[in-house]
């Protein structure tokens, strides 16, 4: 029976293994991101003279925001792959600018560049009004801030969370 049940951990705990066809799957996806970033740059730099300021600011808005989307998958594949399937080799040295990120600090971040990401679409959305009718902009505004609402909430539990866990780690002192 000893023997079944680590057997039933070993593949419990190999399975963590299945996670990197997806994080191979986001850097593929990733270069596809960045062909189209990059198609979308051409695109504003052919057009630079003729565009109005506004039109400039929307096309700059589109650019910040895929490079925000961009940065924020590949922190969600390189902190993913660090806590939950296997430690980088050298990771002082190379990904010493992420920080420690477990879990939760991870949703903090995912939740934060949500927010950015948010923030811009609804700038983009506002420098347009005149395209929306004020039932779509108040959609908009709420969805956001119901974005904003889960990030602050997510912040919030995390440090309750790790408020309790240092006092956890008091108390076996």
């Amino acid at each position: 029976m000893k023997s079944l049940e680590r057997l039933v951990e070993w593949i419990i705990l190999s399975s963590r293994w299945i996670l990197v066809a997806f994080y191979i799957g986001m850097v593929i996806a990733l270069a596809v991101y960045a062909l189209s970033f990059a198609m979308k740059l051409l695109k504003v730099a052919k057009n630079v003279f003729t565009l109005s300021d506004a039109d400039m600011i929307l096309a700059m808005l589109g650019l910040i925001d895929a490079a925000l989307v961009a940065s924020l998958m590949v922190m969600v594949m390189i902190s993913g792959y660090e806590n939950f399937v296997s430690r980088f080799e050298d990771a002082d040295a190379d990904i010493s600018f992420l920080g420690k990120l477990d879990a939760g600090s991870l949703k903090i971040k995912v939740a934060s560049s949500i927010v950015a990401i948010s923030s811009i679409h609804l700038l983009q959305i506002f420098l347009n009004a005149h395209q929306y009718d004020n039932w779509k902009l108040m959609w908009y505004t709420l969805i956001h801030i119901a974005f904003v609402i889960s990030a602050v909430m997510l912040g919030w539990l995390e440090r309750i969370m790790s408020k309790t866990k240092a006092g956890k780690d008091e108390e076996r002192i």
